[in-house]
């Protein structure tokens, strides 16, 4: 096995980087885990009233685990769970003893509220450094931060684990896309952190001013917060001529940073030193194989403040422990396909918005802004697409792109669907996060 690459650390590296750890054999890294386990559940029990009392109905604690494996005798945590005892009821720390609190924007409901002690954000900022080390960032490396900032853990998460890296930030956050341009390149912006269609939209606004950020300083792009395909990965690169990483994170268990991928990118890495991951069958809720398709569980292993034991991310995946060729030894997650809760069923087959992102990315004449548009006709679902066309791109052409798109989601996704090619500008282009899936079904009260 190949060894993990470090040149000589600045002293302002020094303190995250951490090769022994990220390189540790797999029996000695599950002992850490299992000790780190203990902790972790005695910290809820002893400090979150409805898990004892789930934990005390399920006839264990902390001291039962006898291995690892034994994490599948804990109940699972939902992320009902965290509205149902909004705002601190999940805490294992009083509020005074918080350093910080994020919450998401509450808009189907009441927010999901996550708070950090002072050595939480001190390992957050750690294990985000951690991730911009392995995809290929260094001390002195120009981090144009386009993630949100305020409640949304994105903005901060990246932010700090930059520092810490010993980065020079420029905290732009989202908006004011044809000045973030003009920063990228008057900076010499060398690594983009942002969302995924984000970094289309900055693309975009660059070619209208006849700019091409391949010819500037960027090198490597932190993409994460949204899921994207393996074919909006090479749409990214080719337009703006960077290596497009995935970064993985929810702010229920820490932010960005839970995983990511090295520069093999070959799955994303989890830090299993602070994690545990599990993937489950979402029916059942038992284990199922090393590199089948499931439900990813995590359970925190060090969070002082939110300890998360078996949170359900509803994220579908598959984990391989296999050697990676950089040398690290931790878990890798291999791409998240959708989630389990996103699937659509349309006249009896299931599919995930990215596999149909997969088949409309990188068509010549089609831009990968679009939106997916479900309906219910009678008792059975249906999608429809909503696609720009790219500019120049005649509109009398419009109809014969859509039979087109039409026949290549029929025959790679098994799926009937109807398409409405729009003029270029005509999809909302998104600061954050896309809006991808347009749900007009009625809503069942």
């Amino acid at each position: 096995m190949a060894a993990v690459v470090r040149p000589a650390a600045t002293p302002a590296a020094q303190r995250h980087l951490h090769p022994e750890l990220e390189t540790m054999p797999r029996e000695q890294l599950r002992a850490l885990q299992l000790r780190r386990l203990r902790d972790t559940v005695e910290n809820a029990y002893a400090n979150v009233a409805p898990v004892r009392r789930r934990m005390e109905a399920a006839g264990v604690r902390g001291g039962d685990l006898r291995s690892v494996d034994d994490v599948a005798l804990l109940p699972f945590t939902v992320k009902t769970d965290m509205r149902d005892h909004y705002p601190f009821g999940l805490f294992a720390r009083p509020p005074e003893q918080l350093a910080r609190l994020h919450a998401s924007s509450g808009t189907t409901g009441k927010p999901t509220v996550v708070g950090y002690t002072a050595q939480d954000l001190d390992q957050w900022a750690d294990l985000m450094a951690r991730s911009y080390y392995a995809a290929g960032a260094r001390p002195g490396d120009v981090v144009h931060n386009a993630y949100g900032y305020g409640l949304f853990t994105g903005g901060l998460g990246a932010h700090y684990g930059a520092e810490r890296l010993g980065a020079v930030v420029v905290p732009v956050s989202g908006g004011a896309t044809e000045r973030q341009i003009t920063l990228m390149q008057d900076f010499g912006a060398t690594v983009l952190c942002s969302t995924p269609s984000y970094a289309l939209a900055l693309a975009e606004a660059a070619e209208q001013q006849g700019i091409d950020l391949r010819q500037g300083k960027l090198r490597i792009g932190m993409f994460g917060a949204e899921p994207w395909s393996a074919a909006m990965r090479t749409e990214i690169e080719a337009r703006i001529g960077l290596k497009a990483v995935d970064v993985y994170g929810l702010s229920e268990i820490m932010g960005p940073g839970v995983a990511c991928e090295c520069e093999c990118r070959d799955g994303l890495h989890g830090w299993e030193d602070h994690f545990l991951f599990e993937v489950i069958d979402p029916e059942t809720g038992k284990p199922v194989p090393e590199g089948q398709v499931g439900e990813l569980v995590i359970t925190t292993l060090t969070k002082q403040a939110l300890p998360m034991i078996r949170y359900r991310t509803r994220d579908m995946t598959r984990i391989t422990t296999e050697p990676c060729d950089c040398g690290r030894t931790h878990a890798r997650i291999l791409r998240i396909t959708g989630r389990n809760d996103d699937m659509l069923i349309i006249r009896g087959v299931n599919v995930y918005p990215s596999h149909i992102e997969a088949v409309i990315v990188g068509r010549p004449q089609l831009t990968p802004h679009y939106q997916l548009v479900v309906t219910r006709e009678g008792i059975l679902d249906e999608v429809a697409i909503e696609i720009e066309a790219q500019p120049g791109v005649a509109a009398d052409s419009y109809t014969a792109l859509g039979r087109e798109l039409i026949h290549a989601v029929k025959v790679q996704c098994g799926i009937s669907t109807r398409v409405k090619v729009l003029e270029p500008g005509a999809v909302a282009r998104s600061q954050g996060k896309a809006v991808r899936v347009r749900d007009l079904r009625p809503k069942v009260l």
